[in-house]
């Protein structure tokens, strides 16, 4: 056999163990859980790049396409299922995403050798600072860049059941990725040294798991007042029938009902729960809804579309409070691409016609929104997947004492969509310290306390209001106050170091070796 032929071979295999490796990460997210998977899977990357340097960016990029594909295949539910696009279209796009998303893995992966052999890193250094700097750098920029799409971070896998989950309210989700990806360096390393340094490495690891067994238990807010009953409606509507007018009538009704039967301080409708522009309901309906809620004794939230104050042709994906004078409500602002507006009309415009998709177009609602006040509480509400981005609550959080999210996942089907979400917002209660109430569609309507722990969970896809009770909560916990920047430093830090080692004047005869430890 040629050398050439050895090596492709070689490379070959490589790249299938990494895509293996990204493969099994389904298993570490909700709805499966198995928190010790990610770290496993990101040591195998590891190792593939001590194998393959120079191909160390299509390595991490052949691990992100497979991960993201697997764990976001219900994208393809949505665009074909849901929307009705054709196969042939819908498939293609399904892909389009995983690709470019698995860019930022292979970013990471570049990062590690390319500056590893540049900087002659030494192992320790270049699996205990170089790989986890790098990893979480670049999970950090995909959450922001082009609007961002943190789902699928690997900090997420840790949440709840984990140790690691610990860390989340000292330095949120982005300082548990950098651990998991610390760990899996560790358990790289591990491979190339002996028995003392195995030792000392397995010593740290205990360490850190022990300190976030530790920070567990720690009650980062306190409890304000007495806690209140809540009511969080599943409508399970089918989106096939949700904007069909046909629907409509039985769709109010279906509300209307869950609304007179329920007796609680807050009731919680999901996001659209009412299928038209606010001030285009049936004549009477709201207030219909504002006497069965008084007589109940009940604040009432809803998600609804409405008017924009500031654009007569626009519309927001809000939330009103019903039963609160002068209708205050809470708009959406992190707005997904391609669902809620039309990034780049004049090129991705024309997808639209293999659609069914009402209410692409919605406006932002604007940052720094006031909570609602509610049964006593300030109910900070985030719509959908903007529970994906923690920095982002921090603010609206410190002023309220309840989260508040309302969805419809109805767009993904049985896919697992629904259960991925909910571990992002056991995430925001973690990092938040408060409780997060939950209203969905078609699930996972949920009651989540400021541990994270699921309090009370309602089964998708049943028609039925869960009920249940929640704290309201002050204060602020280590991440509200100060963010990622802490986390984003450290990585920085970590990153350079081997640079600030490179550039360290040393007599040529003493130079350490590259493989030295």
């Amino acid at each position: 056999m040629t050398p050439e032929r050895s090596h492709a071979m070689r490379l070959a295999l490589l790249l299938i163990l990494a895509t293996l490796a990204g493969v099994i990460t389904v298993l570490g997210f909700a709805p499966y859980r198995i928190y010790w998977v990610m770290p496993l899977s990101l040591a195998i990357l590891a190792h593939t790049l001590s194998r393959g340097g120079r191909q160390a960016f299509w390595l991490g990029y052949a691990w992100g396409v497979s991960s993201y594909l697997c764990n976001f295949n219900w994208i393809f539910v949505s665009l074909h299922d849901i929307a009705g696009m054709p196969t042939w279209l819908a498939g293609p796009l399904t892909v389009l995403l995983p690709a470019y998303l698995a860019l930022y893995p292979g970013l990471a992966a570049w990062m590690t050798v390319r500056v590893g052999d540049r900087c002659d890193t030494p192992p320790w250094m270049r699996w205990l600072l170089l790989f986890p700097a790098a990893w979480t750098l670049t999970e950090w920029l995909r959450s922001w860049i082009l609007s961002g799409f943190p789902w699928g971070q690997v900090g997420y896998s840790q949440i709840t059941e984990s140790a690691l989950a610990g860390y989340a309210p000292v330095g949120g989700i982005l300082l548990v990725t950098l651990l998991v990806a610390l760990f899996a360096g560790a358990l790289q390393l591990m491979l190339l040294t002996g028995k003392w340094w195995r030792l000392s490495l397995g010593a740290g690891m205990l360490l850190v798991w022990c300190g976030g067994l530790a920070l567990k238990p720690i009650a980062w807010t306190t409890p304000v007042g007495k806690p209140i009953s809540v009511a969080l409606a599943q409508g399970n509507v089918p989106q096939s029938l949700k904007w069909d007018p046909i629907s409509f009538e039985s769709t109010l009704q279906l509300y209307g009902r869950q609304v007179a039967d329920t007796r609680a301080d807050l009731m919680i409708l999901p996001e659209t729960a009412l299928p038209a522009l606010f001030n285009e309901l049936p004549p009477n309906y709201v207030q219909i809804l504002q006497s069965l809620a008084n007589h109940n004794g009940m604040a009432v939230a809803v998600g609804v579309p409405r008017r924009s104050d500031k654009d007569p042709n626009g519309y927001l994906n809000a939330v009103v409070a019903l039963t609160t004078p002068g209708l205050p409500y809470y708009a959406k602002d992190h707005l997904v691409p391609f669902g809620e507006f039309v990034p780049l009309p004049w090129i991705t415009g024309w997808l639209y016609q293999w659609m069914n998709m009402p209410m692409s177009g919605f406006s932002r609602g604007g940052e720094n929104q006031a909570p609602l006040a509610l049964a006593g509480q300030l109910v900070a509400f985030n719509v959908c997947y903007e529970d994906s981005f923690g920095e982002e609550l921090i603010g609206p959080a410190a002023h309220a004492t309840l989260l508040a999210n309302v969805s419809n996942l109805a767009w993904f089907g049985r896919s697992n969509a629904a259960s991925q979400h909910l571990q992002l917002a056991q995430a925001r209660a973690l990092e938040t310290g408060r409780f997060m109430l939950r209203a969905t569609n078609t699930g996972m309507t949920a009651i989540i306390r400021p541990d994270g722990a699921v309090d009370a969970i309602a089964a998708p896809f049943t028609r039925q209001v869960l009920m249940g009770f929640a704290e309201g909560r002050s204060g602020m916990t280590p991440y509200m106050r100060h963010g990622n920047w802490p986390v984003l430093l450290a990585a920085v830090l970590m990153l350079v170091a081997p640079l600030a080692r490179r550039h360290r004047s040393m007599p040529d005869g003493r130079r350490r070796y590259r493989d030295h430890l």
